[in-house]
């Protein structure tokens, strides 16, 4: 296993609980393996636009767009190191029952990380979708369009980018528990010609914290 430190990417969707626990994850790896991680958007919105889908599921993705237009809203404006804050103070609201309504989870968040009111105002406006849509694509085209998020690049020993779905994975791993997973990920994802690995999860749902 390398000691040089790398860099790997993880796209989101702040909304989706599945990503949250993934990027916890991620952070725990980050204390006990040489890897640092980027955060980039994902729209779960884009991903299903046209899809025939239960109308749960069809409001679930309405209310989708508020988020991460503000977190495409604050990355143009601030850069991209202000993804993983802004990010956690959504999460920790969004996967918390009763932290309010939509607007005070966003309002809420952006005064945690110290960010401008105004930039709520993307949640509401399509001002920014292209950006919001290169960013999505930059993330997914590489795995392409039957997964969901958490999507994670990481730079391959030849140089070429390696891409995968997941880990789909509950709760949070912490410690070694997290550097061992983050070991066998990288094994399988790393493997040419592997495409999956998974079991059915029945009725578990994702323990948020």
């Amino acid at each position: 296993m390398t000691t040089e430190r790398l860099t790997a990417d993880m796209w989101f969707d702040p909304s989706c609980p599945w990503a949250w626990v993934t990027s916890r994850w991620l952070l725990e790896v980050e204390k006990v393996r040489p890897v640092d991680f980027r955060f980039h958007v994902m729209s779960l919105s884009v991903l299903n636009a046209g899809r025939d889908l239960p109308q749960s599921y069809t409001d679930f993705l309405v209310r989708a767009w508020g988020p991460v237009r503000v977190c495409i809203a604050a990355e143009q404006r601030f850069g991209n190191k202000i993804l993983l804050p802004l990010y956690t103070a959504l999460g920790d609201r969004i996967h918390t029952p009763d932290k309010g309504t939509p607007e005070e989870i966003i309002l809420g968040a952006l005064a945690e990380v110290g960010l401008p009111a105004d930039l709520a105002d993307a949640a509401h406006s399509d001002a920014l979708d292209a950006e919001l849509r290169a960013s999505h694509h930059a993330g997914m085209d590489l795995v392409g369009q039957d997964v969901g998020t958490p999507v994670i690049h990481v730079p391959g020993a030849d140089g070429e980018t390696i891409a995968f779905f997941g880990p789909v994975v509950t709760p949070v791993p912490r410690g070694e528990a997290a550097g061992r997973l983050w070991d066998g990920v990288l094994l399988v994802a790393g493997t040419p010609g592997f495409f999956e690995l998974k079991r059915s999860r029945g009725d578990e749902a994702p323990r948020l914290f």
